[in-house]
């Protein structure tokens, strides 16, 4: 996709508003990565997982994303051989912890959510390497002395040693020479070593090493003579203590390395889902919907909103700009400053004698901002669509929010419109909008333009969406005329679905010679000089600047002056009734055409649901029947589980009653009565499963790990 196009579109901040809500920083990294794809398998798939993950978050049953970190640095470093510092080990555990929770919700809700319970597939088994990981360091991620026999027996030596240290200290503390010499009566540590506290003018009466001394000079830290074997016996044994330690941090990086190819695959389907849960949380803050797409060039949008608009009216956190005044949106009201007469007649019953007291006008509430839909198609009727209208009329934010809507579609993210909504697969979104000035290379906003519009041409096919606003705009208006002809008649050529926005007057009769084309109008009220930012297809824009500088009380002779040279400049007016005629029809075609799509649509959608809900019951029928015939083979010492008592509570058949249809299941240290209709049969994951039509996913079992006294 043109990557200047998701600049112009500002796609970069539909990223920031997905990554927002994503759960950990794989997700996040995930969606800030985030691209378009022109491939429509890929496009129908990730629509659909994120239509699954919202309706599955809709039922309160989200996935368990909680404890997942970004351990692929650590996993990296382990398989080329470093050693894991503790902290990453423990990281490394609650992570794979977390992908066990994981796995158990895919496996869960995959009856229900088939493309979520797909994902699954490929995601390995680490359950041993997080208990041998838990099994060696404690929750503050220090190792543990039970982690071998050779650090426990290690602590326990240095457990007496430094009993042995403490207790001659405590001998020495109780001579009343060195309780006289002391800054405060105990003992400390400096590092590792046992040390008094001396007071400097005493410092040469203790026989020792100084460890350190006090900011002020004023105590001295002393190592006594009398602890000095003890202590090197101590130091010693706290050298052997710490190569054990790197011994054990060693062979539980190496645990690590056994599965990281596994693990490291894992983590990037756990970053997918991570990002489908954010773009499905992203649809449902803004109640999006899923479009439907289609590969006939077909774009109807129904009610659309400007997402990045929506945004800034909600102020999104996620964004790091607030616009302060919104180019499209309902308008805010002007505060209605009342006269004071009014205030007072607002009492009731004060009378024309009495003083009036005027109180302050209370500040008006503004209303709440919206962003106003709009309804557009392109590849029905026509491929080329010419919108006219004033300035600040929302020409551009249309054009902006048609290719926004496209761009996101094909992200795998819902759009901003009503349900219904259509968008073809385009091969490329390709747009000129705004001023583009380049100082850097001292080109004029127009020259810009025509750079911007020849790359775009020459990039356009057949599948593409072009977006190019005020054509031939920023030269003589005659030239310019002509030239946003031409521009249009390439169009025509490449057969390309084109959105063209414009102010000259010329280019509005253009589609009234072409049958591919159509005009569309921006909504204007000239009485209130307000925008109503709706878009009117099969109507032609007026710029209505006579009406409103006649409004704004331009002197009438000037306005009539400028009504007669324009009535000059355009010939005889015989033609206007033909025009407006020619309009009138052309208007009752396309709000028949509208009628038809809403139809079209909601028949569509209909049918749709049907098929979805035929396919529901028929998978349903088959995964009973599946269970029924599972069920049928079970036998004592089978795995099964019980759903009313949990989904995380696998247990085992002791014993099974066929007459009375009962079966006695143990789960833990307690058995259960149940019926055998309640038993759904848990079948092992083998390390070739794989979807049907794939090939076999790579092994996830972790290889048989070396133990760990003979690990050097």
């Amino acid at each position: 996709m043109d990557s200047h196009t998701l600049d112009l579109l500002e796609f970069d901040r539909i990223r920031l508003l997905v990554a927002a809500r994503a759960a950990c920083s794989l997700g996040k990294e995930a969606a800030k990565a985030m691209a378009p794809s022109s491939d429509p398998g890929r496009i129908h798939e990730q629509i659909a997982l994120t239509t699954e993950m919202a309706d599955a978050i809709r039922s309160r049953i989200s996935p368990p994303l909680g404890g997942l970190h970004d351990i692929r640095p650590h996993v990296r470093r382990a398989q080329v051989g470093a050693m894991l510092e503790p902290e990453d080990l423990a990281q490394v555990a609650e992570t794979l912890r977390a992908l066990g929770y994981l796995d158990q919700w895919l496996v869960r809700v995959g009856d229900q959510f088939p493309r979520l319970g797909g994902l699954r597939h490929g995601v390995g088994e680490f359950s041993a390497v997080a208990t041998t990981i838990e099994g060696c360091l404690d929750t503050r991620a220090k190792v543990l002395d039970t982690a071998s026999r050779r650090l426990s027996s290690l602590r326990r030596e240095i457990g007496q040693a430094e009993e042995r240290i403490q207790e001659t200290l405590r001998r020495m503390l109780r001579s009343p020479e060195i309780k006289r010499i002391l800054r405060y009566p105990n003992f400390t540590m400096v590092g590792h070593h046992y040390v008094l506290p001396i007071s400097k003018d005493h410092r040469g009466e203790v026989q020792g090493s100084v460890q350190r001394t006090s900011a002020t000079n004023e105590t001295v830290y002393i190592e006594p003579a009398a602890i000095s074997e003890q202590s090197a016996q101590l130091s010693y044994l706290r050298s052997r203590e710490a190569k054990e330690i790197r011994r054990i941090l060693r062979w539980l990086s190496a645990q690590v390395a056994h599965v990281a190819d596994s693990l490291l695959d894992t983590l990037r389907i756990m970053a997918d889902v991570d990002l489908i849960q954010a773009r499905a949380r992203y649809s449902i803050d803004y109640a999006m919907f899923p479009p439907d797409m289609n590969a006939e060039g077909r774009l109807v949008l129904r009610q659309a909103r400007h997402p990045l608009l929506e945004a800034i009216f909600r102020k999104d956190p996620a964004l790091d700009v607030v616009a302060s005044t919104p180019p499209h949106g309902n308008p805010i009201p002007a505060s209605d400053a009342s006269a004071p007469e009014r205030l007072a007649a607002a009492s009731g019953d004060a009378s024309p004698s009495d003083p009036v007291i005027v109180a302050p006008a209370p500040a008006p509430i503004p209303a709440p901002r919206a962003v106003v839909p709009i309804d557009i198609h392109l590849g029905v009727r026509f491929r080329t669509l010419v919108v006219t209208g004033p300035n600040t009329g929302g020409k551009t934010v249309a054009l902006k929010t048609v290719g926004l809507l496209a761009v996101m579609a094909q992200s795998g993210l819902h759009v901003p419109a009503g349900e219904g909504s259509q968008l073809p697969v385009f091969d490329a979104v390709l747009a000129d909008i705004g001023d583009e000035q380049s100082l850097e290379q001292s080109l004029s906003t127009f020259s810009s333009h025509v750079r911007r519009i020849s790359e775009v041409l020459s990039g356009a096919t057949e599948r593409s969406l072009v977006l190019l606003d005020e054509v031939g705009a920023g030269t003589d208006p005659a030239e310019g005329a002509a030239l946003g002809w031409a521009i249009l008649d390439e169009l025509d050529s490449i057969g390309c679905n084109a959105i063209v926005t414009t102010h000259i007057g010329e280019l509005k009769s253009y589609a009234m010679g072409n049958g591919r084309a159509e005009n569309a109008a921006v909504e204007f009220d000239v009485e209130t000089l307000q925008p109503r930012y709706r878009v009117h297809i099969g109507d032609v824009g007026q710029s209505n600047a006579l009406r409103i500088a006649r409004r704004l009380g331009l002197p009438e002779h000037i306005v009539r002056r400028a009504e007669g040279y324009r009535e000059k400049h355009q010939g005889a007016s015989s033609s206007a009734p033909e025009w407006e005629l020619i309009q009138k029809l052309r208007k009752e075609a396309e709000d028949a055409r509208q009628s038809a799509l809403a139809a079209q649509a909601e028949a569509e959608r209909s049918r749709e649901a049907l098929a979805q809900r035929l396919a529901d019951l028929q998978r349903e029928a088959q995964r009973e029947e599946s269970i029924a015939d599972a069920r049928a083979r079970l036998q004592p010492g089978d795995r099964v589980v019980v759903p009313r008592l949990g989904y995380d509570r696998p247990g085992r058949i002791v014993k099974l009653d066929p007459r009375k249809k009962t079966a006695v299941i143990a789960i833990g240290h307690v058995t259960w009565d149940v019926a055998i209709d309640e038993l759904i049969p848990q079948v092992a994951r083998t390390p070739d499963e794989s979807p049907r039509g794939q090939q076999p996913t790579r092994s996830t079992k972790p290889k048989a790990f070396r133990s760990l006294d003979d690990f050097e």
